[in-house]
């Protein structure tokens, strides 16, 4: 079989792609790509929510109004978050940082 055999032109690609079945973020934790996370202090927050729109995961964690947490299931660690944040709130460390710890 030679090369040109194999190779399909544009017009040989299905409308849409070959996408076998419809996916959904949720199913799909994109965490572990991370190479930096980052840490939120709840202490130093004011609860501005200026990171929430930020975020372009949706990885906050809110609930009555207030930042709670981060899923770091969704995370990729961009650190927008971070940048935007003004009482430095959420801080960035690498990610390998508490395996570390624990090895020690």
């Amino acid at each position: 079989m030679t090369i040109k055999n194999v190779k399909k032109r544009w017009k040989d690609i299905p409308i849409g792609g070959v996408i076998v079945e419809p996916k959904t973020s949720l199913r799909n934790k994109t965490g572990n790509w991370r190479v930096q996370k980052p840490v939120f202090h709840p202490e130093r927050c004011i609860h501005c929510m200026l990171c929430v729109p930020y975020c372009p995961e949706d990885a906050f964690i809110v609930e009555d109004g207030k930042l709670k947490g981060i899923n770091y299931d969704y995370c990729k660690g961009c650190g927008l978050c971070a940048s935007v944040c003004p009482v430095k709130a959420i801080t960035m460390e690498d990610e390998n940082v508490e395996q570390e710890n624990d090895e020690k």
